[in-house]
């Protein structure tokens, strides 16, 4: 039965496992393992956690196409029970990051729109590459997202995606300057706040991410994407808290719901004492450059047992190095993630022996 939390709202954004015999290298079209893909949706349902699918953990703008986008959407909601919650990337990649009409522009995040709501499943409306090589002002922004609320059936989730996770969207909201942007953001979200479940912020920037949070009307949620300061943003402050929606609670994910179990015992520092440690293992995944992460949540999934190899849509397990991997397995191991630490070893080590590196032992 799937666990339900009561304080707080998390939803982990998802990663798809790609077919390992399928052409997969870069910029050729996807082929994903629809079966481990979807095991690992419920996985995660399972711990408790919502799923955000199809957006930038999934590899949406690095090497998931919108043909296959389209299925992940369609076969997530179809896996999806009753009570697992469910919201789904709604962007415009099929346009890329080339200037266009704002109209084009529009209508592309409305056929995106369509699929996810045909399929019954939450929206998140993401940032557009497109939008930010397009836009003349703030006010092609407001009137965009006014215009794309009003279409949405339900509430949807605002995504400020930073240019550190794609650097194609320096400047959006209209300004290169963050409080700039932030108070076009906020208009946005107070002028259509009954439209709009919550906002995620993904700029690695906790204080600016509080700061915006107090600013939120009633009712509108934020959902954390600071993958850096998670546990903080979570347990809050006297005036709140941000509930989650992030990349590292894929890899995290048993223990997030370890986590938030404890939150809702009303027991903080049992919160803290699990969380608090994984911040250097997320923030080693999560290094400059920081849109190869997904590279790291990827090979955590392959060490932890949830798929049975290390490749990925794109060819992007060779973002990262070797000498990464080698960190993030000692990160790992430190806070006990992995389920079997002899296979999660065994299997660095067949990466090692490709590479013509001597093997590790556990310690």
């Amino acid at each position: 039965m799937t666990r339900k939390f009561t304080s707080r709202v998390i939803y982990s954004a998802a990663h798809v496992v790609a077919d390992p015999l399928a052409d997969n290298g870069p910029g050729r079209p996807a082929t994903v393992d629809w079966d481990a893909t979807i095991a690992y949706r419920r996985h995660l349902w399972d711990l408790g956690l919502g799923v955000a699918d199809a957006m930038d953990t999934a590899q949406r703008g690095m090497g998931l196409d919108w043909d296959a986008t389209k299925r992940l959407i369609r076969r997530s909601a179809e896996a999806a029970g009753p009570d697992d919650l469910l919201a789904c990337g709604v962007g415009t990649d099929q346009l890329g990051a080339r200037p266009t009409t704002i109209e084009e522009i529009r209508s592309t995040y409305l056929e995106q729109l369509a699929v996810v709501e045909d399929a019954g499943a939450g929206t998140i409306l993401m940032c557009s590459r497109a939008l930010a090589a397009s836009a003349k002002s703030a006010d092609d922004y407001k009137a965009l997202y006014a215009e794309l609320l009003a279409e949405v059936s339900g509430k949807a989730i605002l995504h400020w995606l930073g240019p550190m996770f794609d650097p194609a969207l320096e400047g959006y909201w209209g300004s290169g300057d963050l409080d700039e942007a932030a108070d076009t953001f906020v208009e946005i979200i107070t002028e259509n706040a009954a439209k709009i479940d919550g906002i995620k912020m993904s700029l690695l920037d906790a204080d600016a991410e509080i700061a915006l949070r107090r600013r939120l009307p009633e009712g509108v949620r934020c959902y954390t994407g600071d993958d850096f300061n998670y546990p903080r943003l979570i347990a809050g402050d006297e005036f709140g808290h941000s509930d989650a929606l992030l990349g590292i609670f894929d890899p995290l994910a048993p223990l997030a719901s370890k986590a938030v179990q404890r939150l809702d015992e009303g027991d903080i520092a049992g919160f803290h004492a699990i969380l608090d440690p994984t911040i250097p293992l997320a923030r080693k995944v999560f290094e400059a450059p920081t849109f190869n992460y997904k590279t790291g949540v990827v090979f955590l999934a392959w060490l932890s047992g949830h798929q049975d190899h290390f490749k990925m849509v794109g060819g992007l397990e060779s973002a990262r190095s070797i000498e990464h991997f080698g960190e993030i397995v000692d990160l790992a191991l430190e806070v006990g993630l992995f389920p079997d630490e002899h296979r999660a070893i065994d299997r660095f080590n067949a990466l090692l022996k490709v590479a013509g590196q001597p093997k590790r032992t556990l310690a």
